[in-house]
């Protein structure tokens, strides 16, 4: 059972996703950010530098975006030279161009943008001049993989291509025709506008936060939404009954006086997980300590006594780690490189059960990442791709201490 709790106050937004009751993801939208990763801009070349093989673009933002080379290649890897050329070669300051945002501004950094457009759908993922078609990996059934494949091949025209979606699993080629008819339509409508507009300019802006959710995440056997704005959840349903095509999705308008996030014990886990320390079901406890592209987090036993056989009580502490590490990493939103130290363990069996146990937790975990293993010196190594500041960047920082939150004896 998921449910997705949404609290709307004036200028932002807040969403909790939660399992079994459990908080799994959490995210703040402010009404000037809505919209921007996804969207599309017709933007024009401001600075161009071949060291970096990569360019600025005035899109309009308070920052330039970034354009690295391999975002303006062709997106299709057999489609491009086979020696790199000089990004001088494909650009020039003053030339205009649509591009896409991929990453938001974080930090001193603005947006990362590139040409190789994409429109998500509830089905499909169009690219309109990739040229190729892709199936999700977590659709198994081989015999499945090929007839999205076999499907996606005849309805793609020419330089199209698409991305069959993890849940297009067993759908009708009906549906997923009718999907890909209406992101062609959208494709030529920001076409259409990028002819008649001044640049900086803004041709498509993406779903917001609740929309994209509801797209990606809702399941309407399983799923419920509930907003404390009326219109809110006016404008959730009728999202919702166009994307469904006639399915009734459950969402309600919360009524109570008492505040949605303290109803739903959502505030309670927010105050807990969002911790320096974070303590374990079992009695065992995180240290999370993080920098701008560093995660570390530090496994420790704490109240947790277990049995007799010391290497037994590491075990069971590692294990119980990895499963609430899997979910902080989503709730938090985490990315860049990410270092976890557990608890020594002497047996090879438990340290591979161990990776097995966080490999199976981050599963569900919708954003890219990848599991690396064990290093040289017993810690546990992965990246997770970084796309947004992380919900942590919505709680503001000490201004006298900058976070350190030490006191001098």
């Amino acid at each position: 059972m998921k449910q997705m709790i949404v609290r709307c106050e004036p200028g932002s937004t807040q969403m909790a996703l939660l399992e079994h009751g459990r908080l799994v993801e959490f995210a703040v939208e402010r009404s000037e950010e809505s919209g921007v990763v996804g969207s599309l801009f017709k933007g024009r070349v401001i600075n161009v530098i071949p060291g970096m093989q990569a360019a600025f673009v005035d899109i309009g933002q308070k920052k330039n975006a970034f354009l690295y080379i391999d975002d303006v290649l062709h997106p299709h890897l057999e489609k491009q030279p086979k020696v790199k050329p000089s990004i001088t070669e494909l650009l020039k300051v003053g030339q205009e161009l649509i591009v896409q945002v991929v990453k938001d501004a974080l930090g001193t950094k603005g947006a990362r943008v590139t040409t190789h457009y994409s429109l998500p759908g509830r089905w499909i993922v169009y690219m309109p001049i990739s040229g190729y078609v892709a199936v999700s990996k977590r659709i198994e059934r081989e015999s499945e993989r090929n007839r999205l494949r076999q499907l996606g091949e005849e309805l793609r025209q020419e330089e199209e291509g698409l991305i069959i979606r993890t849940v297009a699993e067993n759908e009708q080629a009906e549906a997923i025709e009718e999907d890909l008819e209406f992101l062609r339509t959208q494709w030529t409508a920001v076409l259409d506008r990028a002819g008649k507009v001044q640049v900086p300019a803004l041709l498509h802006q993406d779903l917001s936060m609740v929309q994209r959710l509801m797209r990606d995440v809702y399941i309407p056997q399983s799923g419920e939404l509930i907003l404390d704005n009326k219109q809110q959840a006016e404008e959730a349903v009728s999202f919702l009954e166009g994307m469904l095509q006639g399915e009734l999705p459950k969402v309600h308008e919360y009524k109570d006086d008492k505040p949605i996030f303290e109803a739903y014990g959502i505030q309670h886990q927010l105050n807990k997980d969002f911790q320096r320390k974070t303590w374990l079901p079992g009695g065992g406890y995180l240290i999370w300590d993080r920098t701008e592209a560093l995660t570390v987090i530090d496994v420790n036993t704490g109240k947790f006594t277990g049995t007799d056989n010391l290497e037994d009580t590491v075990f069971q502490t590692n294990l119980e780690a990895a499963a609430e590490i899997a979910r902080l990493l989503r709730l938090r939103d985490t990315g860049g490189i990410v270092i976890i130290d557990f608890i020594d363990m002497e047996i090879e069996e438990h340290r591979s059960r161990v990776l097995h146990m966080l490999e199976d937790k981050m599963r569900p975990d919708r954003t890219q990442h990848h599991i690396l293993g064990w290093t040289k010196l017993g810690l546990l190594e992965l990246t997770r791709k970084k796309m947004r500041e992380g919900s942590g960047a919505h709680w503001d920082v000490c201004s006298v201490c900058q976070g350190t939150g030490r006191v001098k004896r």
